[in-house]
């Protein structure tokens, strides 16, 4: 079978995406793979392209029993027999499943690790099955972001069929995570496929929180009309943050698990189908969103690692036009997330571990003065070429390193204010100190008299908050709990910085050059054809939302953004001219490809399909 024809026949891509062809003839060959793309990256290919040889049934084990019925939408539109079985289905809908995988019509069937642990499943489909996929393979390992017990014991299971070839796809993996999940699928001398994690579309900055309500309502009406997320630590923030936006006129709904099931499926579903423009949430929410063009997300919080928003802001731009990250800092998010984790006291030793260095890292990201591409990059053991992104705060010139002398003397005045209120007080207590804001509690404790009082009022709020912020990360300054609040204390090697002994280094975050550039998602996107006509891309966007409305289907199962970018940039004048648009394949253009050409050629949108 040729599969480069198949890519073009039934997804309308001309060429693999990286390590795609090799990840599916490692498959082809009955070799074990670890494939390793960044989110967009195309992963689902990777499986969804061998379920077509007619070799055998491709079986997918995935976490996400909220998303399985739209993974099995996206697979029947590229033309295969796809199923799923999981919880939330109807019992008529399990019965035709299942009648369907028993007269050996599915291609390709969806299932969750609880589903398949079961393990009736194993035993109907050992004679036939020709891959074993786990996807989102990182909740297999106690050193990943997501760590899911019931994904240790899939290795009893994959163990009844030992002629499967397997496979495990994930998106974030350190090099210590790759190991662990080859050990516990486990993967038999498998081919390791690890893309690079660049993700050069997106836009990464990093700011000290201080009014978080007004900085994501900023954000957010940067992109009006335009698909976003933002993430939140509790539940508490998520609605208080989704209420803002509700009332500030936004199109907001709250995600998190304490919702009921009903109003958590309206939510996503109202996202994915483009009815919704934002949605709040904890990270309950996003894992596996198939949304192609969420154009922002906004951590409102710091999330708990380098991983996590890896994962959670790779779910912007997954169409590989540009998208905005925005990461609200405070060291105080990383105190909460080290007392979420231990509020139970059962915490093994090795995630205690693993939860201290994922701290660190995260907080190294948000408030280094260094390319966040390259920070990034180099986390997951990649090279990064080049010294300036152009796609980040530090390269756009909204940030900047203080001098190694400027760094040293003004974390000494930063220390010497939290040194001399005794580690009795919060961050926000040292701030005012060293703006030389006075209050009854500042008068009473006698601060308003200290030396370092007013020191550096000249500096802004922002930048001593973000140095405070700094220093906590470069282990000069800690957060501590003493029951009832979080306290800011000078560790010892804060006390030998006072003394000159060691180094630091500082940012400052400075006015953008164009306060809160958007990025420009329809210019020079289009292989080569220039820059797409945006009234003519809007009209499209409205006719493939009619068409969605009535399928009932998420508007990306019928064309991604980028496809429609680069039909109102080529403006193909015939359904041949069609076919040379990325993502337009022979089931589509046969479906939808009359009605797009009618609106590039003029005609209002309707929506109607024959």
């Amino acid at each position: 079978m040729n599969l480069a024809a198949e890519l073009k026949q039934r997804w309308g891509y001309d060429q693999f995406r990286p390590l795609q062809r090799e990840a599916i003839e490692a498959v082809t060959s009955g070799q074990d793979s670890l494939v390793v793309l960044p989110t967009g990256g195309g992963k689902s290919l990777c499986y969804q392209l061998p379920a077509v040889l007619g070799k055998g049934v491709v079986l997918v084990v995935s976490p996400l029993i909220a998303l399985m019925d739209d993974q099995v939408a996206a697979a029947r539109e590229a033309g295969l027999e796809a199923d799923a079985l999981h919880s939330n289905l109807l019992s008529a809908q399990k019965s035709e499943a299942y009648r369907r995988l028993a007269s050996g019509k599915t291609q390709i069937l969806y299932v969750s690790p609880e589903r398949l642990l079961v393990g009736d499943l194993c035993e109907d489909l050992a004679p036939r099955l020709l891959l074993a996929a786990v996807d989102e393979a990182h909740c297999v390992s106690h050193w990943g972001h997501e760590f899911r017990p019931e994904y240790r014991r899939l290795a009893e299971v994959l163990e009844r069929v030992p002629k499967a070839v397997r496979m495990a796809l994930t998106a974030t993996a350190t090099e210590a995570v790759r190991d662990d999940i080859a050990a516990q699928i486990p993967l038999r001398d498998p081919v390791r496929l690890v893309g690079h994690p660049d993700r050069p579309n997106l836009v990464y900055r990093a700011h000290p929180r201080r009014d978080q309500a007004a900085q994501v309502l900023e954000v957010v009406r940067r992109h009006p009309e335009e698909g976003g997320i933002v993430y939140a630590q509790t539940r508490k923030d998520v609605e208080r943050l989704a209420e803002g936006l509700r009332k500030a006129g936004v199109s907001a709904a709250p995600y998190h698990a304490g919702l009921d099931a009903e109003t958590r499926q309206r939510a996503q579903e109202g996202f994915v189908k483009e009815r919704i423009d934002v949605v709040v949430a904890t990270i309950a929410f996003g894992m596996g969103i198939d949304r192609s063009n969420v154009r922002y997300v906004v951590h409102a919080n710091t999330p708990r690692s380098v991983e996590h928003y890896q994962q959670e802001s790779g779910r912007a731009g997954r169409d590989g036009l540009p998208a905005d990250c925005v990461l609200l800092f405070s060291a105080a998010d990383l105190a909460t997330h080290r007392w979420l984790a231990q509020k139970d006291g059962s915490l093994p030793p090795e995630r205690q571990k693993a939860l201290e260095r994922q701290l660190r890292e995260i907080g190294r990201f948000a408030v280094a003065p260094v390319c966040r591409h390259r920070l990034l990059t180099e986390h997951f053991g990649a090279p990064y070429q080049g010294t300036d992104c152009g796609a980040c705060d530090v390269c756009l010139g909204e940030t900047k390193s203080l001098s190694d002398a400027d760094a040293l003397v003004t974390a000494q005045k930063v220390l010497s204010a939290a040194w001399r209120t005794n580690g009795r007080f919060g961050a926000g207590y040292v701030v005012n100190v060293l703006m030389g804001k006075s209050d009854e509690r500042m008068t009473r404790n006698g601060h308003d008299a200290l030396q370092v009082f007013g020191l550096l009022k000249e500096a802004g709020e922002p930048a001593i908050r973000s140095w405070i912020d700094q220093l906590i990360v470069q282990g000069h300054l800690e957060v501590f709990d003493d029951g009832v609040y979080p306290l800011l204390r000078v560790t010892e090697a804060g006390k030998a910085l006072c003394r000159g002994e060691g180094g630091v280094r500082l940012g400052v975050p400075m006015p953008p050059k164009k306060p809160g550039r958007r990025p420009k998602a329809l210019k020079g996107r289009a292989a080569g054809a220039g820059d797409a006509d945006e009234a003519l891309f809007e009209r499209l966007r409205r006719l493939r939302k009619m068409i969605a409305d009535q399928l009932g289907a998420p508007p990306y199962l019928v064309f991604h953004d980028s496809a429609l970018v680069e039909m109102a940039a080529l403006k193909p004048k015939s359904l041949d001219a069609m076919r040379g648009v990325k993502g337009v394949g022979e089931k589509k253009l046969e479906r939808f490809g009359a009605a797009f050409l009618a609106v590039i050629n003029g005609a209002e949108p309707s929506g109607l399909l024959t």
